[in-house]
């Protein structure tokens, strides 16, 4: 066995030659290592250095329990939710690519906390269709805010994840993907966008996990909101819908005025 190590030793390891022997010295494997190797260790710790700061320099995600505490703690001191108001809503509906409105109606919007929002249509033309259309869309609206805190986008009705951070316009944002965690009418599967120093909802795009009705087969809203009179209260509401054998309409609601206090509901 020694010996047979021995010889595997002996292949292992180049032979010491004379100092007189005429055959070109060979540069071995050894022999490379003996001499640059300072250089290569040099460049080794200066990559593994500059690893180790870029990933000190790469930023960490937000922590999401963080923003959701923030954005729950917003929502629940919104005066929209406690202070009773009117909006004037302008609702437009286009038909596939034609640019002009098929259909056009004015809605009185009328809230009364804690959960009672109501809709009354003022002014209409236009095609049956795109009534169909504006109907649903403002009993979608309204059904939310009859769920009270069954409708509220917080973690007791929805899963959140994380998805990016990125500007709405000028100002930081963070997108949230939205999970409803019930099939009830008035919540949405899609994302929201919440301002990163204010931690108010910015826009919400998604679809409802419970469609209005059977001839409205897809429905994806978009909710644009802003701080009106001391409120932050939704002010653009658009709609792409998708109604069985009569193909795509797209929808734009947006309110014409600052909304107005409204009356509160007499007692019982």
């Amino acid at each position: 066995m020694w010996t047979t190590l021995g010889i595997l030793l002996e292949d292992s390891f180049p032979k010491v030659r004379s100092e007189t022997s005429c055959e070109p010295r060979r540069v071995t494997p050894w022999t490379t290592a003996k001499r640059y190797g300072p250089i290569i260790l040099i460049a080794t710790a200066w990559v593994f250095s500059y690893s180790l700061n870029a990933q000190e320099l790469k930023p960490s995600l937000p922590n999401l329990d963080s923003i959701l505490d923030s954005l729950e703690r917003t929502e629940e001191q919104n005066p929209s939710l406690s202070r009773p108001y009117e909006v004037t809503r302008q609702y437009k509906v286009f038909r596939g690519d034609d640019p002009n409105p098929s259909t056009e109606s004015t809605a009185q919007i009328s809230f009364t906390p804690p959960d009672l929002k109501t809709f009354k249509i003022t002014e209409e033309q236009g095609n049956p269709t795109g009534k169909k259309i504006i109907m649903a869309i403002l009993e979608q609206e309204t059904a939310s805010a009859k769920q009270g805190h069954k409708g509220e986008i917080n973690r007791s009705n929805y899963d959140f994840v994380f998805l990016r951070e990125q500007n709405f316009g000028e100002v930081p944002e963070y997108v949230l993907r939205i999970i409803p965690k019930r099939k009830e009418k008035g919540l949405l599967l899609g994302e929201i966008w919440v301002d990163a120093k204010s931690y108010h909802i910015r826009q919400i795009v998604g679809v409802p996990v419970k469609t209005p009705s059977f001839w409205l087969k897809d429905v994806n809203i978009t909710v644009q909101f802003a701080a009106v009179n001391g409120m932050w209260i939704p002010v653009v509401i658009d709609a792409i819908a998708t109604l069985r054998f009569l193909g795509i309409y797209t929808l734009t609601g947006r309110d014409l005025a600052p909304p107005i206090g409204a009356p509160s509901a007499p007692s019982p």
